[in-house]
């Protein structure tokens, strides 16, 4: 006989990204800008104090109160992960029991729905309307119907770019007070309806933020979970210790300190932003009567715009041909999602996507 492995992992594959040497990346939700040279400056005279041999504060306090700081919120509330996405495997894997019901929205963020099979729970699915918006009052009774122990969704979402205002989230805690919430607002800094201020409202409330989006910090690894203390309690327990490494908790620290830096950084990508959707909105006009008639989902809430071919299948294959022409982009069944990139980016991006439509080197 040999190890068998189990049924959760036996036919798992890596999560894999693609990756092409000069290419333009506009496929993973990253800032197109660099940290800025000030911030980077600092970073190093921090990671210098750094002992290296001896492990990291296990409560990451400075990086908290650095993060607590820039929001306006209480710092005891905040618990710092390796990213959000381990901050959600700890809250699905040690806030649920096995075969508890946890409620998930379709399509949303897919590690949701990873990390619930890993914990062994009862997924839900609501499925989103045709234009995949969320409708509160169907979520609800949806809720209560099948006795769900908890709700897990992106606002603003990814991969959609849609989201919900601060009054239909208040509607959600206030009707489901006996259900864990996990609102993830990765992309909030590009939206204006966070609830990280009212987060002493809500004990049913956890609230997850990343330093890997507007902050451009992806490569540091960092993200945040703000709840209030009964929950940050049990977080900061169940969590692994030293969980947050020296050198990011020095990143971290360093990026949280420049408000003014940060907030220039998200004003310049929601400018390439709106280039990006005025640009796709005439041609999406221009376009409806072609083989590559689009619909793009209008006013996005991310750092994000998201296309859909209307013949069967184009999405695939404008995939494939901005692929060719190195520029990369993340297909998704029924879309296309294009991250904003820089300006030279966002125009290349047009540029190869217009000789498509004319012809250019089709194929």
């Amino acid at each position: 006989m040999s190890y068998e492995l189990n049924e959760k992992v036996k036919d798992l594959v890596p999560y894999a990204v693609d990756q092409k040497r000069g290419a333009i990346y506009m496929n993973a939700n990253e800032s197109f800008l660099p940290v800025h040279p000030s911030i980077k400056k600092e970073i190093i005279s921090l990671t210098r104090k750094v002992s290296f041999n001896r492990y990291p504060d296990t409560l990451a306090l400075k990086c908290c109160q650095a993060f607590a700081a820039f929001y306006g919120i209480d710092p005891a509330l905040v618990t710092a992960g390796a990213g959000s996405d381990e901050l959600i495997s700890i809250l699905l894997g040690c806030f649920f029991s096995k075969g508890e019901k946890l409620l998930v929205t379709e399509p949303d963020f897919s590690m949701y729905a990873f990390y619930a099979d890993m914990a062994e729970l009862e997924k839900v699915c609501y499925q989103k309307t045709e234009d995949y918006r969320i409708e509160p009052e169907v979520l609800v009774e949806l809720a209560r119907k099948e006795g769900c122990r908890g709700l897990i969704f992106s606002n603003p979402c990814n991969p959609t770019s849609r989201g919900l205002r601060k009054g239909q989230i208040r509607m959600l805690l206030k009707a489901l007070p006996d259900m864990l919430v996990i609102l993830d607002e990765a992309y909030m800094d590009f939206w204006n309806q966070s609830l990280l201020g009212e987060i002493g409202e809500y004990d049913n409330l956890i609230i997850l933020r990343t330093a890997s989006k507007a902050m451009g910090g992806a490569g540091i690894r960092l993200g945040f979970a703000v709840g209030q203390q009964k929950l940050t309690k049990a977080l900061q327990a169940a969590k692994s210790p030293y969980n947050v490494s020296s050198i990011t908790q020095a990143a971290g620290t360093a990026i949280f300190k420049h408000p003014d830096i940060l907030k220039d950084a998200t004003m310049e990508i929601l400018a390439g932003r709106g280039f990006l959707t005025g640009a796709l909105t005439r041609m999406e006009a221009e376009w409806k009567d072609s083989p590559y008639a689009f619909h793009m989902i209008p006013e996005p809430k991310t750092n994000f715009v998201i296309i859909r071919f209307l013949a069967q299948k184009k999405n695939a294959q404008v995939y494939g041909y901005l692929k060719k022409k190195k520029i990369l982009v993340r297909l998704f069944p029924d879309f296309l999602r294009v991250t904003v990139g820089s300006a030279e980016e966002n125009q290349r991006f047009l540029s190869v996507l217009a000789a498509l439509q004319e012809g250019a080197d089709a194929k």
